[in-house]
């Protein structure tokens, strides 16, 4: 019997996709490589759906290590256009000098309002960025009996020795992340405990979640507490929360600038007592009056730009979101202006750090892979998104204060 080609085999693997018997997910397992998978399960989507795809074929990174690393049933990728804005004058712990900002963004205005409030920072010296907690969370959550068991459970949890073997148990599932404290919270018979690790370059969401499962079976070995779910929704990930805008998660970062009253009067065409009021009317009392949990212009803008840019988790722009803009003048007439982000999520090494065009755009900030020491890079890098998010407030408020809002739009956001 004569050789089947590929191009047969590829046809008839199609055809029983098509027919629903194969699945997506089993393609990987009978197509020849990963490129032939992808290309199987796009052409079988396009038979199924009567639709045809244009451009999605279309990329360069390495298919198979984002199909091992980052995705499941791959048809192509999705282009997002990249910008660069700076040089923006960072003073940090970690971040020092000057840096261009990779910027992906479809929203048109975005990196030429980023690039302008670079341009303030700089001329006004630099911003300072210091992070003052790095950790990251996970909180499971047990059902006890009653309250007595609940309370019991919670003492038994804050005895030293036995954190002592929480901290060990967890530790022996990575070489990188430490256990700093787990903090108990009760609703009646219920328990969360909120494991806090120190991470290194890792952002450290699925680092804390082995940690933290190894934990769980030594508790309910030790105590007999039932863990209901590895996460409780205390931790709180990816989802806005006043527990990490008060305790934080990921980095706690802060960012300033002090902008000279002549800057912004040529460079932001404004003046700075008109900035003052635009923040605490719209930032601080408008947001206050809507119940929002973040009181900024539009932090998650820059955040999202710089996650998608630079491989982080995207859903974590929530968390990043629950930022505090703060403006006054001087006594010297002057605009001093803040940016604190009580939870910022981010890291170096893991996750979308490792698909190519992301490496590049890490290796432009000077911070793709671990640090040294273990963790440098990643407080590096949070200390660069918090000042381009501070460029980014700077910016939005003054073209607000100028009336300059709706007119940017209408010239480059087309």
């Amino acid at each position: 019997m004569p050789d089947i080609s590929k191009t047969e085999e590829d046809k008839s693997i199609i055809q029983k996709v098509v027919a629903g018997e194969i699945s997506f997910r089993n393609i990987d397992k009978i197509a020849e490589s990963v490129d032939s998978a992808i290309s199987i399960r796009r052409k079988a989507l396009e038979e199924i759906t009567d639709k045809k795809f244009e451009y999605i074929h279309h990329y360069t990174i390495d298919a198979a290590d984002a199909s091992k690393r980052n995705i499941e049933n791959m048809i192509g990728a999705v282009q997002i256009p990249l910008g660069v804005a700076g040089p923006l004058k960072i003073n940090g712990e970690f971040a020092q000098g000057n840096f261009y900002l990779p910027l992906a963004t479809t929203e048109g205005a975005l990196v030429a309002s980023v690039n302008r409030g670079c341009s303030a920072i700089y001329n006004s010296g630099g911003a300072n960025v210091r992070i003052f907690q790095d950790v990251m969370t996970r909180a499971p959550v047990f059902r006890l009996k009653d309250v007595v068991q609940a309370k019991a459970f919670t003492d038994w949890i804050s005895r030293p020795e036995i954190f002592d073997q929480m901290k060990k148990k967890a530790e022996e599932t990575t070489r990188f992340g430490k256990l700093i404290s787990v903090e108990p919270y009760v609703t009646g018979n219920t328990v969360y405990l909120r494991f806090i690790f120190d991470t290194k370059d890792a952002m450290g969401m699925n680092m804390v979640t082995i940690a933290t499962e190894a934990v769980t079976h030594l508790i309910q070995d030790e105590f007999g507490a039932i863990p209901v779910s590895l996460s409780g929704n205390m931790c709180t990930d990816k989802k806005p929360a006043a527990i990490n805008a008060i305790l934080g998660r990921g980095k706690t970062v802060i960012a300033d600038t002090t902008v000279p009253e002549n800057i912004v009067k040529e460079k932001l065409k404004c003046r700075p007592e008109t900035m003052q009021e635009v923040n605490y009317r719209k930032n601080l009392m408008g947001s206050a009056r809507a119940g929002a949990l973040g009181f900024n212009a539009h932090a998650a803008n820059i955040i999202a730009a710089m996650f998608i840019a630079c491989g982080q988790d995207l859903a974590h722009v929530v968390e990043g979101s629950l930022a505090f803009t703060t403006m006054e003048v001087t006594e010297n007439g002057d605009l001093y202006c803040s940016v604190t982000i009580p939870s910022l999520p981010v890291g170096t090494v893991g996750g979308g750090t490792s698909v190519g065009t992301q490496k590049d755009c890490l290796k432009l900030l000077g911070v793709q892979g671990p640090g040294e020491p273990a963790g440098f890079n990643s407080k590096k890098f949070g200390e660069i998104v918090a000042a381009g998010v501070l460029a980014g407030e700077i910016s939005l408020i003054a073209a607000q204060a100028a009336g300059h809002l709706a007119r940017a739009h209408a010239e480059l956001g087309r």
